[in-house]
C-alpha cells in the first residue's frame, strides 16, 4: 500500500501450496532514535486496513497470516509504542471486532487513495484526541514493520525541522508510513476535495518532508503484500527471521 514501489523480492508459490489462509524484525537500523531526554510526543497510530487481498483470493490483506499471524497483528505490535490506535477501513467494522479498536471509515465518498484514511485519523485523533498532536500511519499489509519506527520518524522530524516525516528504504520514500501533524489536517482535506490531490508525496512535499531510512537488508522492513508471489516472500522471511 505505499503509494510509491517498495521492494518485493522475487519467488511463487511452491507447486501445491493452497491460497494463503486466514486467522483471527526487528529490522535493523542504521541509527538509534531520541535519547535518555527526548520524549516522544503524544501520537495516534493508524493502521489504514482499507487494503482488499483481490489477487490473493479476496478479503482484507491485513487478515491474512504471515508466519502463523495476521499480517495486522504485526502492525498493531509496532504500533503498540502509540499513546492509541485506530483502523481505517471501509464496509463493515465487524471484520475487526476481534482487535478491540476504534474502526473509522472515510468521510469523504467516491475517493480512492490513502489521504482519505490519513484525512479521516487526524480528523478522529482532532475530535477524540486533542491531545494527541501527531499520527503515525501504517498499511494493514507490511508484515515486517522495524520496532524502532516511531521513535525514528520522531527523531528525524524533530532534527531536520520539518513538520512530515516518513519511511524509506532502498532509495526509496515509502510515504504511507509516515509522521503527520495534526495541525495540517484542514490544509489535508483542502487538497484532497478541491483540488482532487492523490499523491501523498506530493502533497508532503508542498509542507517539507524528512524521510528515516532503514537498510533493505538482510530484508526490506517496507515489503507489502499485494501480490501471490509477495505472500510467498513473507512465508519465507517469517521462517528465516521469526524474531521479525
Amino acid at each position: 500500500m505505499p503509494t510509491q514501489p517498495t521492494s518485493s523480492p522475487p519467488g511463487r508459490s511452491p507447486p501445491g501450496r493452497s491460497p494463503p489462509g486466514r486467522s483471527p524484525p526487528v529490522s535493523p537500523s542504521p541509527a538509534p532514535g531520541p535519547g535518555p531526554g527526548s520524549a516522544i510526543p503524544p501520537t495516534l497510530g493508524l493502521v489504514l486496513a482499507g487494503g482488499r487481498a483481490m489477487r490473493l483470493g479476496g478479503g482484507d490483506k491485513g487478515l491474512l497470516a504471515v508466519g502463523g499471524r495476521p499480517i495486522l497483528a504485526r502492525v498493531l505490535a509496532r504500533l503498540a509504542a502509540c499513546d492509541a490506535v485506530i483502523l481505517n477501513a471501509n464496509g463493515d467494522p465487524a471484520r475487526f471486532a476481534g482487535y478491540g479498536l476504534p474502526v473509522v471509515a472515510d468521510d469523504i465518498q467516491n475517493f480512492a487513495g490513502p489521504l482519505a484514511g490519513v484525512l479521516a485519523g487526524l480528523d478522529w485523533a482532532a475530535t477524540q484526541r486533542p491531545d494527541l498532536a501527531h499520527v503515525l500511519s501504517a498499511p494493514a499489509d507490511c508484515p515486517f514493520l522495524p520496532a524502532d519506527l516511531l521513535a525514528r520518524l520522531h527523531a528525524v522530524a524533530r532534527d531536520t525541522g520539518r513538520p512530515l516525516a516518513c519511511a524509506g528504504s532502498g532509495g526509496r520514500r515509502h510515504p504511507v508510513v509516515a509522521l503527520w501533524p495534526v495541525a495540517l489536517r484542514h490544509d489535508l482535506r483542502r487538497a484532497v476535495i478541491d483540488e482532487g490531490l492523490h499523491k501523498v508525496g506530493a502533497w508532503m512535499d508542498r509542507h517539507g518532508v524528512a524521510v528515516a531510512d532503514w537498510p533493505d537488508l538482510p530484508f526490506d522492513p517496507f515489503l507489502n503484500v499485494n501480490m501471490p508471489e509477495d505472500f510467498s516472500a513473507a512465508e519465507r522471511l517469517a521462517a528465516a527471521h521469526p524474531e521479525a
